[in-house]
């Protein structure tokens, strides 16, 4: 069965889920980002895309719905056998929202861990 792990410090840390969200707050806008990724055989899935607004590099594509609150779109990528996650201790931290609960990235791997990996499990 494919699950998400977090890759980081030399440890491997199993999330239990085949499904996540990744969010974080835009550095010079202040606005809340958020992706859903799913694991799958071909890798990780870039499934939805939500932005509270627009500005410096964070533009919708033109297909993208807005509700009143969020910019939902589903991005057009293939599937990636990971992403790598920068922590520059400039902004806040990573959010790993499984099932609804979001813990901040230093929760699962260590404050200080750099660069961090979201892939399947090995």
């Amino acid at each position: 069965m494919l699950e998400l792990c977090l890759l980081a410090a030399g440890a491997t840390i199993r999330l239990g889920t085949v499904a996540l969200t990744l969010a974080w707050t835009h550095s010079i806008e202040k606005t809340r980002w958020e992706e859903d990724w799913r694991a799958t055989p071909a890798g990780l899935a870039l499934v939805e895309d939500r932005i509270q607004g627009t500005g410096a590099g964070m533009e919708p594509p033109a297909d993208a719905k807005f509700d009143g609150r969020w910019w939902h779109y589903a991005p057009h990528v293939p599937p990636m056998p990971n992403v790598l996650l920068r922590r520059s201790g400039a902004t806040d931290d990573w959010q790993v929202c499984i099932a609804g609960q979001c813990k901040p990235m230093g929760a699962y791997v260590p404050k200080d861990a750099d660069p961090v990996t979201l892939t399947t499990c090995p």
